[in-house]
């Protein structure tokens, strides 16, 4: 498996993806038009030399390493909020008293916002189901930590995942539903493919100004607020072990929660370590099937390409890695380059995150 920036060969696989993902997941729409614009942006934020925080999408695949086959991508953007509105509810208790009564209730309320202006979001994380196999749902979501922490200056200090909420089986969203009977009379896979091109004139215009009061909503819609799709439950247990946090902001069309964290706080761009590659002239046993799994990348933009490693610990605490000639080859290296480093061996989740099964045999859909 090797990760690697989006080229324009891959639209054919992108357009597989969007359609498989289905309805919610608004990062890739199956459109060849706009994934064709998504992949020329990608290339060219890659190739840009700009570090102003502008708005720049670097969108990732993984490949499969035999076949080529593209079997998922992850993308980062830096400045997410800057050019374009980034409409939430805030989710949050509003509470009315009257002195003269001696009453006082307490309701939900959903408060529409734009609560993020100039952010670095992860974005676009998807395994197709058919290449669930061990380390591809951590290589995918993990390479973007060491792709900042080698060109940190490149993106804001606020870091974003916008969670992907519940869905029924045919991609019904039971909080749209409810949207929808009262406010815009949408299906729901219209609304997300508005959002998708970017059409959100919509919002200002039709959407709710005032709080919603959650209490006056359908039992099936006020259950879902700040809950995640079962395919994102993944994700969002790793993305907490990282360091981030929901700060009641949700998707103002499935109410899917968005996390938080500083950039520079977050766990693994802090733990990406900078190490020198040693290439062995011959290919030992060891340095493929053996040991602790790593995620190793070289430090390139346009060029950029990520693994996974098998190493030993005392390889990992001496600051040097030993890698055979075909991965060298693979990662585009020569002996003595600079590489990062981020093990990728279980992680304890904290009591606050939902309970998931192995992040390497689930489905990943942010």
């Amino acid at each position: 498996m090797i990760i690697r920036p989006v080229r324009h060969d891959d639209l054919n696989d992108l357009y597989e993806i969007a359609c498989e993902s289905g309805p919610g997941f608004t990062s890739l729409m199956p459109d060849k038009d706009r994934l064709s614009r998504k992949i020329e942006g990608s290339i060219r934020s890659f190739r840009s030399q700009a570090v102003d925080h502008s708005e720049q999408r670097y969108l990732f695949v993984l490949e499969e390493g035999t076949s080529g086959q593209i079997m998922g991508t992850t993308g980062i953007t830096s400045g997410t909020g800057r050019s374009q509105p980034l409409y939430h509810f805030r989710h949050s208790t509003l509470t009315h008293h009257s002195r003269e009564l001696g009453l006082r209730r307490s309701v939900g309320a959903l408060t529409r916002c734009v609560h993020y202006r100039n952010c670095t979001e992860f974005c676009s994380l998807y395994l197709r189901p058919a290449f669930r196999r061990a380390n591809a749902g951590k290589l995918l979501s993990k390479v973007r930590f060491a792709f900042i922490a080698q060109h940190l200056d490149r993106f804001p200090n606020l870091a974003i995942a916008q969670m992907r909420g519940v869905a029924d089986e045919h991609g019904q969203s039971p909080f749209w539903d409810w949207l929808r009977d009262h406010f815009i009379d949408l299906d729901f896979s219209q609304v997300t493919q508005l959002a998708g091109a970017g059409s959100l004139d919509f919002v200002e215009d039709l959407m709710p100004s005032l709080p919603l009061y959650t209490h006056l909503m359908s039992n099936p819609a006020r259950a879902v607020i700040g809950q995640v799709h079962p395919d994102t439950r993944p994700a969002l247990a790793m993305l907490k072990a990282e360091g981030f946090r929901h700060r009641g902001m949700v998707d103002l069309f499935d109410a899917g929660p968005t996390v938080e964290c500083r950039t520079d706080n977050i766990r693994s761009v802090r733990e990406a370590a900078l190490m020198s590659a040693e290439i062995s002239t011959t290919e030992n046993q060891h340095l493929t099937d053996t040991g602790r799994p790593v995620l190793v990348t070289n430090t390139g933009l346009e060029d950029f390409r990520a693994m996974v490693v098998n190493t030993d610990t005392h390889a990992l605490a001496s600051g040097r890695i030993e890698l055979s000639t075909k991965q060298a080859d693979a990662l585009g290296l020569s002996v003595g380059a600079s590489i990062r480093t981020l093990p990728l061996g279980q992680q304890a989740i904290p009591a606050t995150s939902i309970h998931v099964t192995d992040s390497a045999e689930v489905h990943y859909a942010l």
